[in-house]
């Protein structure tokens, strides 16, 4: 059976509004002395599309979702006009909010709470590589931001695996999971970015942790992880979800046109693509 991934209503647990003049993306800063390129990130988004003059990037972003069944996106506070998106458009999209613990455990606290009492925000997101120190996935510092979540009742999505960026892997490496869901068993926790090179263990994690979550953000969809995949279409049906890169470096029309070659199970399409996703976000 063909399966067209633009009839689900998807949500997208990963999308961001374009800027006119260039990315929207503001990586972190090469440490002095380090040499090389000004921004640890700036050699993977050479293509970012910028957003249309005419309808400006809510308009855009709003566009690229309608033209390929995306009926709501989760945008993160950290970027312009997702506040305004949302109050324009609130069946549209949903917030989150991103902290960085490193550089203040009590700010990243009052952020997320008040961001859900003013902004209404439905997760929060962690890069835990990022941060200004980083702070690792099992540290002190971040537990700070899970207990906040847990009684919030926030899920926290967190880049797992080798980052993409040249900052040191070491804070996202995917065992340190296994601590945290033992020490937060309310914790919805969502993988994001592959957990790659561990994606086996990720895997391994989910069967172990029944609110440990893994979103395919980042990916083309060609090269999501066998692993991931397989176990989608056995035992992980309601543990694996769609996230987009929209438009850090991956178009919306260029994801859902390779989706369809994706070899998931019919019965693990609407789980993917939207009700996981709802569950987890509350939509």
């Amino acid at each position: 059976m063909s399966i067209d991934p633009r009839a689900f209503d998807a949500i997208d647990t990963m999308l961001g509004l374009p800027r006119e003049g260039g990315s929207h993306y503001v990586p972190p800063q090469v440490k002095a002395g380090q040499g090389g390129s000004r921004h640890v990130a700036d050699y993977m988004f050479t293509e970012v599309p910028e957003g249309d003059p005419a309808h400006g990037p809510i308009g855009t972003a709003l566009g690229a979702m309608d033209a390929n069944g995306v009926a709501v996106a989760m945008l993160s506070l950290t970027e312009p006009h997702s506040a305004e998106a949302a109050a324009a458009h609130p069946d549209r999209f949903v917030l989150s909010t991103h902290v960085d613990p490193g550089a203040g455990v009590m700010e990243a606290v009052r952020r997320i709470r008040g961001d859900h009492a003013a902004r209404g925000i439905r997760a929060v997101t962690m890069f835990p590589a990022g941060g200004q120190p980083a702070v690792g996935i099992g540290e002190a510092a971040a537990y700070a931001v899970y207990a906040t979540c847990v009684e919030l009742g926030l899920p926290v999505f967190v880049t797992c695996g080798v980052p993409g960026p040249r900052v040191p892997l070491g804070p996202q490496e995917v065992e340190r999971l296994d601590r945290v869901c033992y020490d937060f068993p309310e914790l919805v926790v969502v993988m994001r970015h592959g957990a790659e090179p561990w994606e086996d263990l990720a895997v391994k994690l989910m069967l172990k942790w029944p609110n440990l979550y893994y979103s395919m953000s980042a990916f083309s969809p060609k090269h999501y992880p066998d692993a991931i995949v397989d176990y989608a279409n056995t035992r992980g049906a309601g543990k694996v979800l769609y996230g987009g890169y929209y438009p850090y470096a991956l178009d919306l029309t260029r994801i859902f046109d390779e989706l369809a070659a994706v070899g998931f199970r019919e019965e693990v399409w609407p789980r993917f693509l939207r009700t996981n996703a709802a569950s987890i976000l509350g939509v």
